[in-house]
């Protein structure tokens, strides 16, 4: 596991070709904010992101246990921070298929708040950033 991405624009105003480990991908911005939407905004990004590891995480944790956890379906979206300035709030709606008890579900909604993902993202994030040309 690499944990290490690459990112490069140019060329069209907003595509950016980005190279995750072996993967390959592109972002860009919708039409309507001069992109050419070519691939997710990283907005969208981020959100799958957080969604793929709320999954990942639950289905790890129900096959150890051998919980007959069938399918994970998370819906995410940012929501309206209200007052609070600073404030970013993401809504997670998450959708477990299975013949699970009552236990069984509240214990895997546990697990979902302890995705690697979560965790960076509820944690303190520090981004040194340095130019190098």
């Amino acid at each position: 596991m690499s944990n290490t991405a690459h990112v490069k624009s140019s060329g069209t105003p907003f595509a950016t070709d980005i190279t995750a480990g072996t993967h390959h991908l592109l972002a860009d911005e919708p039409v309507d904010a001069g992109g050419a939407d070519v691939g997710p905004t990283p907005h969208e990004i981020l959100l799958s992101a957080l969604g793929a590891c709320t999954a990942i995480t639950l289905r790890m944790y129900a096959q150890r246990k051998q919980w007959p956890l069938e399918e994970v379906n998370v819906q995410l979206s940012f929501g309206d921070a209200g007052s609070v300035k600073g404030t970013t709030i993401i809504e997670r709606d998450v959708t477990l298929t299975g013949a699970l008890d009552e236990e069984q579900r509240q214990r895997l909604l546990q697990i979902a708040n302890s995705c690697p993902l979560h965790k960076i993202l509820t944690g303190t994030v520090e981004i040194p950033t340095k130019l190098i040309a």
